[in-house]
């Protein structure tokens, strides 16, 4: 029986806010483990490579040429018994990176109850049944937007951006900012569901003003940006604010999505560092390179930044108008309990840290190996892929050893123990990601 560990040939999906040619990592790691004579073209953008048995752009076996869904198919056990029966014998997460040259859509992913109604009605805009909560880690520097601000700093940005108070009118913002203040805060579920109708019904205005309006208000916004430092009153983010209007409006001209940036949280992450995105929040990403997981489904509700199909009404109903500071969105890692570091990986302060979210499709484990580290995993009751971002090594899985560069993605079976070993002869460290699903984790290591 074939020992259970797949080299994988992962397809890269060329969309317009890709970074562009070598510059973008999902390429670089693509062509690591080439499709059908795949190079990279220099003038091209490269978005994002998949790493799953998802049909839009399904993984295969290097050595067979089979997709991954068929591999698992026919041997229910590389999955484990419990996911092939509660995922229909699919892989429960979709693992990608993703290379962001220019803002992705303002959007949210539907639930799974809404997703099933979407695809329903429209199948051709959502494909698939299924909800979306993802998680993102960065690669390198990375930024975005994410899920509603403070209250109180929404309610600054309307009084002090007069673009942004005009577009929503006098009025609405009037009623906005008087029906939080002093509300900011509070605890009890009462006020709290006050306040989230209030920012519901603020963010539908916005998102329903007319084209011609949003035009005429961001030439005005244009001229506010010039501030600088002093933009918005000063306050908190007020430059940086001011740099990155008029890029985004470079490349999404007289876009809502240049309003939506005062509603929402605007998130940077340092590599390793990560966010968590429930199903129904609100966010849109900027520019950095990630590993992105999620639960197998690829709908997505769009509202701006995008010359896509967009479905206000829709998204501006099921968003979950949770406010926070953007320090709430982040996902802080943890040890890693199931492996095991060598003493050489201890002395050269080697990681192995566990982004555990609040679902059970996936979590992922990044780990860092300095020079002759070696992580041993112990075996779970679940389905695993591994890719490396940086450095090179060795995996083993039983008596099978493959030799690891950057880009080289490979699926392990359930069950099975697998090891990581930085190479001896590199001074780089080796960087890897495990996206992995075990429906009940608190059993432990078998």
């Amino acid at each position: 029986m074939r020992v259970p560990l797949y080299r994988l040939q992962c397809g890269v999906n060329s969309y317009e806010w890709g970074k562009v040619g070598k510059d973008s990592a999902a390429a670089k790691y693509a062509q690591a483990t080439p499709a059908d004579g795949f190079s990279i073209a220099e003038d091209k953008p490269y978005a994002e490579l998949w790493m799953g048995t998802h049909p839009s752009n399904p993984s295969k076996d290097v050595e067979t040429g089979r997709t991954l869904l068929d591999l698992i198919q026919d041997n229910q056990s590389l999955l484990g018994p419990e996911i092939a029966q509660k995922y229909n014998d699919k892989l429960p997460f979709l693992f990608k990176v993703l290379s962001i040259n220019k803002a992705l859509s303002i959007q949210a992913h539907p639930n799974k109850k809404l997703a099933e109604q979407l695809h329903g009605k429209d199948p051709k805009n959502y494909p698939d049944d299924n909800h979306k909560p993802e998680m993102t880690i960065a690669i390198t520097p990375f930024s975005g937007l994410c899920g509603f601000r403070p209250l109180s700093e929404i309610a600054g940005f309307i009084k002090n951006v007069s673009a942004l108070k005009k577009l929503i009118g006098d009025e609405p913002s009037d009623k906005f900012t008087a029906a939080v203040a002093g509300k900011e805060e509070v605890e009890s579920e009462s006020e709290i569901s006050s306040n989230k109708k209030a920012l519901q019904e603020t963010f539908t205005a916005l998102l329903n003003s007319s084209k011609e309006s949003i035009a005429s208000a961001t030439k005005e916004l244009l001229e506010e940006a010039k501030k600088g430092a002093e933009f918005a009153g000063g306050i908190a983010e007020a430059e940086e604010l001011s740099k990155l209007i008029p890029i985004l409006n470079s490349q999404f001209p007289d876009d809502i999505g240049l309003f939506v940036l005062f509603f929402l949280n605007y998130v940077k992450l340092e590599p390793g560092e990560a966010m968590y995105l429930k199903a129904d929040d609100i966010h849109a990403y900027i520019s950095g390179d990630i590993i992105e997981c999620m639960a197998a489904s690829d709908n997505v509700i769009r509202a701006g930044f995008t010359p896509k199909f967009k479905d206000v009404s829709t998204l501006t109903s099921i968003l979950t108008y949770d406010y926070a500071s953007p320090e709430k969105q982040k996902l802080p890692p943890q040890p890693y309990p199931y492996a095991t570091l060598n003493a050489a990986a201890y002395s050269s302060g080697s990681t192995c840290e566990l982004y555990d979210p609040p679902i059970e499709e996936f979590a992922v484990v990044r780990t860092v190996l300095g020079k002759k580290g070696k992580a041993t995993f112990d075996g779970i009751e679940g389905p695993s892929i591994i890719i490396c971002t940086e450095g090179s090594g060795t995996i083993k899985v039983g008596p099978k050893s493959e030799e690891v560069k950057a880009g080289y993605v490979y699926f392990v079976g359930s069950t099975a123990a697998v090891s990581l070993e930085n190479d001896s002869s590199s001074p780089e460290d080796f960087v890897s990601f495990k996206a992995y699903c075990e429906l009940d984790p608190e059993a432990g290591k078998l």
